[in-house]
């Protein structure tokens, strides 16, 4: 209880020091970055302390973290200075705001903190490496920060977010197996005021129009506050409908029972979703209780190869993320990915205004927004390099729509794009530049898609929560007698992207064909088809499966025609209501231009896919997916709210009833699955935030060797290697130290080979069962490892030879089973 209120006091505060830079820094926004002061201030921490831990100026302790503190009070200070009075009246003119905001933040945080106490393990699926990185990270004296998994390396990994989470435990003086629970806690809430900002300006767009940026005298209507809170609805909490699907199975409902006492049932057998195609338990009942029946949730796509089989594919989301409780970069990067799109749409309404001369060439951008959007870019790729796409091709989209809006679209915005891009590419990446040295990838370019297109009615489980409010909304647009959408430009851009990722697919077909041969041969082999007879089935099996292909089709040229959208002018001269304002609905066209790119990141995987060693789409279609959740549930709040206010009538009652039955089936995940993962929040331990408490009631004395291992000084540890997803790797997870060698399959995807884990985990084996002293120093030597580790799990899981251990080296801690000695 005591570190989630100096976690809440401290990002509270932060986000007060930070709010005069953000006041400077998004000029063009209703709550001048008020809900993005927290996450921004936690960038520019996290950023100045890396790299003046980096680069040797400061070490990785309480004094560099201060330093880096004080940056950021020193910006704060400059910009106070120069703009006091107005900051002081905003707050006092926009309380409502703040004070909706700061409830916001700790209800959010609050009730992930009170869920995570409720099942805080850290033991199953990718919790243990985020420990082991925020340990190892509290461990490293200075940065690159070494690998707990690979002794004599530095992770390979997108890091960045360890770091503000190793940060914030230090600061707290708490250790690692807590901060993972709160920093689950704090993205939660960063997220949902992040996401309750952007909607909340989007929406006082509408309701106001200020003549300047510093015009603060409007104020919005009442219901934004209120309406602005459907954002971090959609984004955090309403999830797809696969849980609707579990309660209906469990229910018994389609099934039939036939002659035999047999249940079957042709349409859950259509619907295809692996345990839904097994009939229920009887009795029936409305509760799901099959065993990991929420995991289901996350695996909603069925994609099989042309022989039948099984291919897993991940389409997680938002909510299941945090019930799961993974710590991953794709969670860590969320408020960041808010603040991305918050910095677009910034720019889009010209926030950003000036001029940089750039070698001859003309930005329409100030230097202080020029370097804060590359900053935010680069941030990304240094949190989770795949979110580089949207948040890079958002801001950089929003600049040239900022331009046309200004100068119209003339063949200058291909300059302005080029101008743009290019040197904020090169100045995101220079200043993260000491990340890029040490970070090797096992991504290897683009394949194409030819077996595994997804089926409309997976699609729509998938995104049917998020897609009811979206085609809602843009029927809205559609009816509007002022708006004449572009059609013709609409079907042309959305119909060509198509053929661009069908004539690609084709492409790296045929270039692979030469380039690999061998591998295409076999490959063919193990479907047992020549290469005609690829093509053409799988082609039939696209256009059987063509109902997700025209259900995204129908949202992407609507999308489009709307974004280039034109205006009808009035028929006369007294039709106040046709009279159109010179720059009209601008808030419609950014939720707009979000809605395409998040359209074109469920399309792309249809077709084409990120190579890596998984060797088909799980990986893209997961990546591609989350950031695909996030814009689409801002494009549905901000959908719903413009028709709550404006439809009047028997639509309005009608949108009303479905919205409702909507949003109530996108609730049912989190309320049906919170009670299963929390044993109905009756944890038969009690509540704790701490998942080191449960190593201390299972076996104590691991617990005491762990506590006690965290105080002596660094170095290399031998313990058990096994397999990934295992209890193995667990000593240097909980200490930060490095191990020889801790989950290889893991190691492999962050490096791209297994060539630098050589013999590692022969050599650990040989180290505990050879009885010859002489072989064991070879090894000890090999590594330099200092400690060598026996506990239950080494005994267990292979033959230890100890006496050659008693012989020559001195045991510095023991008890129970477990000893640890100490390499003189």
């Amino acid at each position: 209880m005591t570190a989630f209120f100096v976690w809440y006091i401290f990002l509270t505060l932060l986000g007060w020091l930070t709010f005069p830079l953000a006041y400077t820094l998004f000029p063009a926004l209703a709550d001048r970055g008020y809900t993005l002061s927290r996450a921004a201030g936690l960038l520019i921490w996290g950023y100045v302390f890396w790299l003046l831990a980096s680069l040797g100026v400061a070490q990785n302790d309480m004094g560099g973290i201060l330093l880096a503190l004080a940056f950021i009070i020193g910006l704060s200070i400059w910009s106070l200075a120069n703009r006091k009075s107005e900051t002081v009246n905003f707050l006092k003119s926009n309380l409502p705001l703040v004070l909706t905001t700061e409830i916001l933040f700790f209800v959010a945080f609050a009730f992930l903190a009170f869920v995570r106490s409720a099942n805080p393990e850290l033991t199953s699926t990718e919790k243990p490496m985020e420990l082991a990185f925020i340990n190892g990270i509290l461990r490293s004296p200075t940065f690159p920060p070494h690998d707990p998994w690979l002794s004599g390396y530095a992770i390979s990994y997108y890091y960045f977010g360890y770091v503000m989470t190793a940060m914030l435990a230090r600061v707290s003086g708490i250790p690692g197996s807590m901060a993972h629970n709160l920093m689950t806690s704090l993205i939660f809430a960063l997220g949902a005021i992040g996401s309750y900002g952007i909607l909340y300006n989007l929406l006082s767009r509408r309701d106001r129009r200020p003549q300047t940026l510093d015009d603060t005298a409007h104020r919005p209507l009442p219901t934004v506050h209120f309406l602005a809170l459907l954002a971090p609805l959609f984004l955090l909490l309403v999830s797809n409908f696969e849980a609707l699907l579990e309660v209906l199975h469990r229910r018994g409902l389609f099934w039939v029972k036939d002659s035999s006492g047999e249940y079957s049932s042709s349409f859950w057998k259509w619907l295809d979703m692996k345990e839904l195609s097994q009939p229920p338990f009887f009795p029936f009942q409305w509760q799901p209780d099959r065993y990991l029946w929420w995991w289901r949730a996350s695996r909603v796509i069925q994609d099989y190869d042309m022989v039948g089989g099984f291919r897993e594919v991940i389409d997680e989301f938002p909510f299941f993320s945090f019930l799961l409780g993974d710590l991953h970069p794709h969670v860590l990067a969320i408020p960041f990915s808010l603040l991305a799109i918050a910095v677009a749409l910034n720019l889009y309404l010209g926030g950003f205004r000036g001029a940089i001369n750039f070698f001859g060439a003309r930005l329409h951008i100030n230097i202080l927004g020029f370097l804060f959007s590359a900053l935010v870019i680069g941030g990304l790729a240094f949190l989770n390099t795949w979110d580089i796409l949207v948040g890079a091709t958002l801001i950089i989209a929003a600049y040239i729509f900022w331009r046309a809006n200004e100068d119209g679209w003339r063949w200058d915005r291909i300059e302005d794009l080029f101008l743009f891009a290019i040197p904020l590419g090169i100045i995101s990446i220079l200043l993260y530049f000491p990340f890029y040295l040490g970070f090797s990838s096992q991504a290897g370019g683009l394949l194409p898609n030819f077996m595994y297109p997804t089926r409309g009615m997976h699609l729509w489980v998938m995104w049917g929560t998020l897609l009811f409010p979206i085609f809602g909304y843009l029927i809205y647009l559609f009816v509007d007698p002022k708006i004449k959408p572009n059609w013709k430009l609409g079907f042309s851009l959305g119909l060509g992207f198509t053929f661009l990722l069908l004539f690609l697919t084709f492409s790296l077909g045929w270039i692979g064909s030469f380039v690999e041969k061998d591998f295409v041969l076999n490959f063919l082999s193990s479907q047992g088809m020549t290469a005609a007879q690829f093509i053409s089935a799988t082609s039939l099996r696209r256009l059987t499966y063509i109902g997700s292909l025209i259900t995204l089709l129908a949202v992407l040229i609507p999308s489009l025609a709307f974004l280039f959208v034109g205006y009808r002018k009035p028929e006369t001269e007294n039709d106040q209501s046709e009279i159109v304002n010179p720059k009209p609905q601008i808030e419609n066209k950014f939720i707009l231009l979000i809605l395409t790119l998040g359209i074109v990141l469920i399309l792309a995987p249809e077709f084409v896919y990120l190579r890596d060693q998984f060797g088909y789409r799980i990986n893209t279609v997961f990546k591609f997916y989350y950031q695909a959740w996030m814009l689409l549930s801002l494009a549905a709040a901000f959908g719903v709210s413009v028709l709550l206010v404006h439809l009047r009538g028997l639509t309005n009652i009608t949108f009303r009833i479905l919205i409702g039955l909507v949003i109530f089936s996108g609730l049912l995940y989190p309320s049906l699955s919170l009670l299963t993962k929390t044993n109905d929040f009756k944890p038969a331990d009690g509540y704790t935030l701490d998942d080191f408490d449960r190593i201390v009631r299972e076996n104590p004395d691991e617990a005491a060797a762990i506590e006690f291992l965290r105080t002596v000084p660094n170095g290399v540890i031998a313990e058990a290697v096994g397999d990934g997803y295992s209890g193995y790797a667990r000593i240097s997870t909980h200490t930060g130290l490095q191990t020889v060698l801790g989950w290889p399959g893991h190691e492999s995807q962050w490096r791209g080979t297994f060539a630098p884990q050589g013999s590692r985990r022969e050599d650990i084996s040989k180290l505990y069962a050879t009885a010859r002293w002489e072989e064991a120093q070879i090894i000890i030597q090999k590594y330099n490892i200092r400690y060598i580790y026996i506990g239950i799990l080494e005994r267990a899981s292979r033959s230890v030879s100890e006496e050659k251990f008693q012989v020559h080296l001195k045991p510095i801690f023991q008890q129970g089973e477990t000893v640890i000695y100490e390499v003189p």
